[in-house]
């Protein structure tokens, strides 16, 4: 008789050989050049990862881009920007176009270069040296004057904040031409060159009003202005008064130490500032920094501010689909999933683990299908019991506190074809690093082999591959019954809940990218 482990029978159509190894040295799929720059664009923050350094992940998506065509390039930097919500990726795809087709460049320079943290990671990027060049270029100095010629003096002065480069380095490197007497008065402020004071804008006169101590009001600016400041509490709740969205979500604490919330009346405001639904859209901000927030705020921020964050994870998570059918929800909780979900990087490193973004997709799907199993996973499926009625950022807890192993995507379809289960949708979140389940010599990896046996008996089932770190490879082959994607903003729900619906064409996920008009 023949080598059974070579030439054993297998459940359903003819899988596709594992042409490649992932960083954990088990079987994968390699994605194409598209879907791999994809992939990078959304989960790639250009930090270390648990199996990748900053410069290898640097060298990837230069590697990437410049296989990919052009066109496909600025609709990558468009998607992750305006839908993905990322800065330094969308950045460097940018920079990339500069040194290949700056008509293309042109035509999404606006939308993805959208304010001032945007354009000073641009100009960076660019006069870096990495893309063979050190100077900005005629062409991208015109899109930079550009920006500037678009936005009012308000815009202007309110992105004047960060360094490596400033803003008034930037202006230095492009000399914007003032279009009247107070922008020109801004530009020589920004720049500290003489300037008319008397002409500056208002918001600007109000700001030095309130650091010489001519004010008690707080003006509207940045909250990175006022921090140097010695500031009373009065001043701190001035601040907070008229912080914005984003600001809020991310000092509750200094505004606990500075006696913010000793006014009940202004921790009303913050606490319904918090969870008005039209500001948290607005914001676009990732639910797992909602996650992060609720975790991090200490005992001194009252408990209806934190409950405020809670309401709000509803609303960034709202866009969880209601699917028809029996749903399995599988995050990865094995340890290279306890690194940090933006990579490290020494004195900026996210408190938030890939676990975490894994349990919370986990914990929002089953609160919107209540009848949705989870299935955490590791070396095998861990029990863990859920109630679909607690909040999301309950039961992201629970899951994110189970015990780790190693990595065997390929366990919880195993546990349910053990059961002979019927369902029609799994989704998994993981970083796709299975190595436990490795088959020697076998023709696809493990998760193939067990997803058609699944299939088998559910042959209308579906898969999706939610995938939190920037890779390139994949346990499950794309095709029509499989999707891959990646991601950490709410939009990747909504192609979740199309994909479920058959409303997806073939190419899934990179086709929605190519759809994209410039």
């Amino acid at each position: 008789m023949a080598n059974k482990s070579l030439f054993s029978s297998f459940v359903g159509r003819q899988q596709p050989q594992a042409d490649t190894r992932n960083e954990a040295g088990g079987p994968a799929y390699r994605f194409s050049t598209k879907h791999a720059l994809a992939q990078y664009a959304v989960t790639g923050c250009l930090n270390s990862t648990f199996y990748a350094s900053a410069t290898a992940q640097l060298a990837q998506v230069l590697k990437l881009a410049a296989a990919a065509d052009a066109e496909f390039v600025a609709k990558t930097a468009l998607y992750c920007r305006t839908r993905g919500y990322m800065k330094d990726m969308p950045a460097l795809l940018c920079a990339t176009l500069a040194a290949r087709d700056g008509a293309l460049l042109a035509r999404v320079f606006d939308r993805v270069i959208d304010d001032g943290k945007m354009l000073r990671n641009f100009v960076q990027i660019v006069r870096s040296g990495v893309l063979g060049r050190k100077s900005l270029g005629s062409a991208p100095k015109r899109l930079v004057q550009r920006w500037f010629e678009q936005r009012d003096d308000t815009q202007v002065f309110r992105a004047a904040v960060g360094q490596s480069p400033s803003l008034a380095d930037v202006i230095k490197m492009v000399h914007p031409r003032p279009a009247d007497a107070a922008r020109e008065a801004l530009y020589g402020w920004l720049i500290d060159r003489p300037h008319n004071a008397d002409a500056l804008p208002p918001l600007v006169r109000q700001f030095e009003a309130f650091k010489r101590g001519h004010s008690k009001v707080a003006p509207d600016v940045p909250f990175q202005m006022l921090t140097a400041l010695p500031l009373g509490r009065a001043a701190w709740q001035s601040i907070a008064g008229q912080a914005p969205w984003q600001m809020t979500r991310m000092n509750l604490n200094t505004f606990a130490r500075h006696g913010v919330f000793d006014d009940q009346v202004l921790t009303r405001q913050i606490t319904n500032r918090l969870r008005d639904p039209h500001k948290v859209r607005r914001a676009r901000c990732f639910p797992y920094q909602l996650l992060t927030a609720y975790h991090s705020a200490d005992k001194a921020v009252p408990a209806a501010v934190r409950d405020a964050l809670q309401d709000a994870m509803e609303v960034a998570t709202e866009n969880v689909p209601a699917i028809q059918g029996r749903v399995f929800v599988c995050p990865d909780v094995s340890g290279s999933m306890q690194s940090a979900v933006t990579g490290n990087r020494p004195g900026a490193t996210t408190q938030t683990r890939c676990i975490d973004v894994a349990a919370l997709v986990a914990a929002a799907v089953l609160r919107t299908n209540r009848d949705a199993e989870v299935l955490a996973f590791s070396d095998h499926v861990v029990p863990c019991e859920l109630n679909a009625r607690d909040s999301v950022m309950t039961n992201a807890r629970k899951l994110a506190s189970l015990p780790s192993g190693g990595t065997n995507c390929s366990a919880p379809l195993r546990h349910l074809n053990a059961q002979r289960t019927e369902g029609d949708l799994v989704l998994f979140v993981s970083d796709n690093m299975s190595w436990v389940d490795r088959q020697g010599g076998g023709r696809s990896t493990a998760t193939m082999q067990e997803w058609e046996k699944f299939r088998s008996r559910n042959p209308r089932a579906r898969l999706v591959c939610l995938d939190v770190q920037p890779y390139v490879s994949t346990q499950a082959a794309e095709r029509e019954d499989i999707m891959n994607i990646g991601g950490f903003s709410d939009v990747v729900f909504e192609i979740i809940a199309a994909f479920a619906a058959g409303e997806l064409s073939p190419e899934h996920w990179v086709g929605l990218i190519e759809k994209i008009e410039l």
